[in-house]
């Protein structure tokens, strides 16, 4: 499902030239097995490496800063293991603060620089592959919420304006592709779960993160019922600030079944 909704984008090749180096950021910072939809499914992240190498990458990291052990996390998420055999790729969590870099947000409006890790800033191609779940502070943590994995401080967040800040941050790590694990959807109890999982079986690709999100979030129930996107607010304020349309439905929207 990963591959057909990549390849109804154009394909990898649009995406990834040879000889770059690619970025990929799931979820994989809860110790929870990959029924629990906490973390992104390792079969999506596995997929998405091995087409970027087929695109000729020159490497594929696949980058989280885990909320928990980072140990735990790798073995239960199981992303570490089903990477292990792509060659050109590798699993890391990055905690040490040497490897994040002070870098300001240009665009943003509360939150104005924040630490970044340095293999982000030093790829070519960022990919989005989060998992699609419901979030107690956020409403919902998609590919935008997902962002705050690839920086140090995400507590000043809470304390500022968590949805205002996840467009500051996201105002400038902008995913070249966004691919969202809808295969499990954490309807309830997210971010970390136990919650309610939907078994949804979809996927959802695109170049725009605010129409990925606000698709997603059009899709599916969260909380035992049906929200519109602008009802989320860093959805909102994303499509307000010109990040990308939350008015999915008037933009082209194919699907396949696989």
């Amino acid at each position: 499902a990963a591959r057909a909704a990549v390849e109804l984008m154009g394909g990898m090749k649009r995406f990834v030239r040879p000889g770059q180096k690619v970025v990929i950021k799931p979820n994989m910072s809860f110790p929870a097995p990959p029924e629990r939809a906490s973390n992104t499914h390792p079969d999506v992240v596995r997929e998405l490496a091995l087409m970027c190498r087929e695109a000729g990458a020159a490497h594929v990291a696949i980058l989280d800063n885990p909320l928990a052990s980072a140990d735990r996390c790798l073995e239960a998420a199981g992303i570490r293991e089903a990477l292990t055999n792509v060659d050109g790729a590798s699993v890391r969590m990055i905690e040490d603060p040497s490897l994040f870099h002070e870098t300001d947000l240009v665009q943003g409006t509360i939150l104005k620089k924040t630490d970044i890790m340095r293999p982000v800033l030093e790829a070519h191609v960022l990919i989005a592959a989060p998992v699609a779940k419901s979030h107690s502070g956020a409403g919902v943590s998609l590919s935008m919420k997902g962002m705050m994995g690839l920086i140090q401080d995400r507590i000043v967040m809470h304390r500022l304006n968590l949805a205002e800040t996840i467009v500051d941050v996201a105002s400038h790590l902008k995913p070249h592709l966004v691919v969202i694990d809808a295969t499990r959807v954490l309807s309830t109890g997210g971010p970390g779960g136990p919650g309610t999982v939907i078994p949804a079986g979809t996927v959802i690709a695109s170049t725009d993160m605010v129409a990925a999100d606000a698709y997603t979030v059009s899709a599916f129930e969260w909380y035992g019922q049906k929200y519109r996107p602008d009802q989320v607010r860093h959805i909102r304020v994303a499509h307000e600030r010109g990040l990308g349309r939350m008015d999915w439905e008037n933009l082209r929207v194919q699907t396949v079944t696989v």
